[in-house]
């Protein structure tokens, strides 16, 4: 089997947006592209049936920590890996887990080793290593799995942010040694991505961009970032990264976020997203939309019985009404938590597929200018 492939099709002329295509063993994925998060190997409250023909996904995200302490690797391998396991057939990206044992403050020691935490389940102690990572995640059976890193906090003073760095870099060259010893374990090719780090600092990321670069990998991601920073930070820092990391490889901006930061985040060159936000904010009555953010909980939805998007290709956003949603949502419903996350996740993929649509057209900038104040509206 093949080592996944990048073609950068089109090129934006008024900004650094591309529109590619990135092919793996379980199939092609069309660039800018978002991933839903699906941590313990489903996406909360939404079936694959829905990720395929409602959603449109084209890959998901699961995550190392979880899918480890539970259902445990021995369930995944028994199965055949994850894909097997959820049903889910195409593209498959696994986080490292090393964002949430950064979230874990207080349950975690960092040594030049790894990362020894407790589990959020039972309190039992664990080590990742780099290499117990790249073990687990070849267990886990990932398309794309994620270099272990350490995810410094904002604000981090020069000295953690330059320490932390240096200590990701290390963790890297033993992630990759690790990778390019064991073999592939399905019988389909994996790929390792690493990730630039460097706080806000600009000296660290371009030194960060550069090592990783120097790595040589079908792919690469900037981590560190949407995690308290200014907004206008955030965009800086990855226009910088994205300048020192290599044209032909896609850039995956790991975390990011709300529908205005992809958009502006496509216009500095990244092709790949992830976030819980659509999901989560689904699920606490908030509905991104292609007229802007909508709080199904106001009582001015309340008689409201139009779709709750016409504006996307996405059954069940044409098919309930907002005053339905609204009453499922307020009578505490679980297909309300269904449905609002559905259509978010529908209308995250609309978006980066009119993205790449307006990028091949050449009206990009234009076209994400007006969507940008538009999507920010509130209903």
């Amino acid at each position: 089997m093949a080592a996944l492939t990048f073609d950068l099709q089109t090129t934006d002329s008024a900004s650094k947006a591309r529109a590619g295509k990135i092919t793996t063993d379980h199939g092609e994925i069309l660039t800018p592209i978002f991933m839903p998060v699906g941590t313990v190997g489903s996406v909360k409250a939404v079936t694959q049936k829905q990720l395929y023909e409602d959603v449109k996904a084209q890959i998901i995200l699961g995550n190392t920590y979880h899918l480890y302490l539970r259902p445990t690797l021995d369930v995944l391998e028994s199965a055949g890996g994850l894909h097997k396991f959820n049903g889910w057939h195409k593209p498959i990206l696994t986080d490292s887990g090393g964002y949430q044992v950064f979230s874990l403050a207080n349950n975690r020691k960092i040594k030049e080793e790894g990362v020894i935490f407790q589990s959020h389940i039972d309190g039992s102690k664990h080590l990742f290593s780099p290499e117990r990572v790249m073990d687990i995640q070849r267990t886990i059976g990932g398309d794309i799995i994620m270099a272990f890193d350490e995810c410094p906090p904002y604000p981090s003073d020069t000295k953690y942010a330059k320490t932390s760095m240096e200590l990701t870099h290390r963790w890297l060259d033993r992630c990759f040694t690790q990778f390019n010893n064991t073999p592939d374990k399905y019988g389909y090719t994996q790929n390792l991505f690493p990730i630039v780090q460097g706080s806000t600092y600009k000296d660290l990321r371009k030194a960060s961009s550069e090592y990783i670069a120097s790595k040589g990998a079908t792919g690469n991601a900037i981590g560190g970032l949407s995690v308290g920073e200014p907004e206008e930070m955030m965009y800086e820092i990855c226009a910088l990264c994205c300048d020192h990391l290599p044209v032909d490889k896609p850039r995956y901006l790991m975390g990011v976020g709300t529908p205005w930061n992809i958009l502006e985040n496509i216009a500095l060159g990244v092709d790949m997203f992830d976030c819980v936000m659509p999901t989560r904010n689904g699920r606490n009555a908030m509905l991104f939309t292609s007229k802007g953010v909508i709080n199904i909980d106001n009582k001015k939805w309340e008689k409201d019985f139009s779709p709750i998007d016409d504006g996307i290709d996405c059954d069940t956003s044409n098919y309930y009404s907002k005053a339905y949603l609204r009453h499922l949502i307020k009578s505490k419903e679980i297909l309300g938590l269904t449905i609002a996350s559905v259509h978010n996740l529908a209308f995250y993929l609309h978006l980066v597929t009119e993205a790449r649509k307006h990028i091949q057209q050449g009206d990009f900038v234009s076209w994400k200018n007006e969507q940008v104040e538009l999507l920010k509206t509130r209903l």
